[in-house]
């Protein structure tokens, strides 16, 4: 990584305690403009914590979070939300009986202009549609024929897709994606892959947290190991094979 480019997203030092638990100890991150970070750890390492810590799902006990290069202090998703941090989890937030547009804009409903939307609180559906359609085709995600079908009626990567063309939609700086094809078959785990890596030729920042060793070496350009609740090491990916990054992770080997 360029030493002159300064990190998009920053962690120093973060400390998160459960009772006696120490999730997270001394903790510290980086996510540099138009990378795909991938986090790795065994189960328990702390990569969950550390993520909610720099997207507000949870406030570190101590240590700092930067996003460019400022200090910030997110009380909650919302707050991060607001300032260009979209977080996709694992169980994807969609309402299932909803269709594919309102989910796109829930808990951002456009509103009619003048005294019917201020007022009468009246939703502008068309203009809602017409946004949710541009993002949904950008993505190349235009095989779902119809954006007012309910979600419930999508496969399980077409939902992933929706939900990662949101987060594309309104995250203007980071995108954090939480496990994203832990739950597809290859056809579908194939079609996610190729979606996140449209959104970072896009130039997004993408954190990808995920289990499956082929998904991370073959889309991060790093990929951040995390052991015993804090970072153990960044490694490349053209550097290391996948049995040395499980290595690293569940302490077999350490880092040189």
């Amino acid at each position: 990584m360029n030493n002159n480019i300064e990190p998009i997203l920053t962690g120093r030092g973060l400390v998160k305690r459960y009772g006696r638990v120490t999730a997270l100890d001394h903790a510290d991150f980086d996510l540099y403009p138009g990378e795909i970070l991938a986090v790795i750890g065994d189960n328990g390492a702390g990569k969950s914590s550390m993520i909610k810590a720099v997207s507000g799902a949870t406030i570190p006990d101590e240590g700092e979070v930067m996003l460019e290069g400022k200090p910030v202090h997110f009380t909650s998703p919302i707050d991060a939300r607001e300032a260009g941090i979209e977080t996709v989890y694992q169980n994807l937030a969609l309402s299932p009986a909803l269709s594919i547009a309102d989910n796109m804009f829930m808990g951002r409903e456009v509103r009619k202009k003048g005294f019917l939307g201020k007022y009468m609180r009246m939703l502008d559906r068309p203009k809602m549609e017409q946004i949710a359609r541009d993002k949904l085709s950008e993505l190349g995600l235009l095989t779902i024929q119809n954006i007012n079908q309910t979600v419930e009626t999508l496969s399980g990567g077409q939902r992933q897709g929706v939900a990662v063309a949101r987060a594309a939609a309104f995250g203007s700086k980071v995108i954090i994606l939480d496990e994203p094809t832990a739950a597809l078959g290859v056809k579908e785990s194939r079609k996610v892959l190729e979606l996140i890596s449209d959104v970072r030729s896009r130039g997004i920042p993408i954190v990808l947290i995920s289990h499956n060793m082929p998904h991370v070496f073959e889309v991060a350009d790093r990929i951040h190991i995390h052991r015993l609740g804090k970072r153990l090491c960044v490694i490349n990916p053209k550097d290391y094979s996948m049995s040395d990054a499980v290595a690293f992770m569940t302490g077999a080997k350490e880092p040189t």
